[in-house]
């Protein structure tokens, strides 16, 4: 499958509690040319279909260890990811913690700027250059 099925701009779904720093990370990246899209948890995620009309494949998948519950989070995130298809996993990890064991694409530890997340998602999904253009 390419980057862009159809023409459409791949979705990154974004796990993270906080309102704020999703919203702004979320802005970034349609800024770039992905179709974000976020919830606060992992079982929130759920919501998003893995074929909607006028958009993309989910490819990509950045969560927050906050919203990675010790006790069925394991279980969640790997259904949310096989549902998918089994798009990598982007994990921001606690600054003082040893970050959750998984299969992670790449680890960003707190504290990082949401230009290092935006930077972290190109490198694992790339645009063409061309294709590099605002959402909004």
């Amino acid at each position: 499958m390419c980057a862009r099925a159809a023409g459409l701009p791949p979705r990154v779904l974004l796990v993270m509690p906080d309102q704020w720093p999703r919203a702004l990370l979320r802005a970034a990246l349609r800024e770039a040319g992905y179709d974000a899209v976020g919830t606060r948890e992992l079982a929130g995620a759920a919501r998003f279909r893995p074929v909607e009309p006028d958009r993309g494949p989910v490819r990509l998948v950045v969560l927050d260890q906050a919203a990675l519950p010790a006790d069925r989070g394991p279980a969640l995130l790997a259904t949310l990811v096989q549902r998918h298809g089994a798009p990598p996993v982007i994990l921001l990890a606690r600054p003082t913690q040893a970050g959750a064991r998984g299969s992670w694409a790449r680890v960003l530890r707190r504290p990082t700027s949401i230009g290092d997340m935006v930077r972290a998602v190109e490198e694992l999904l790339p645009l063409p250059e061309g294709e590099r253009r605002p959402l909004d």
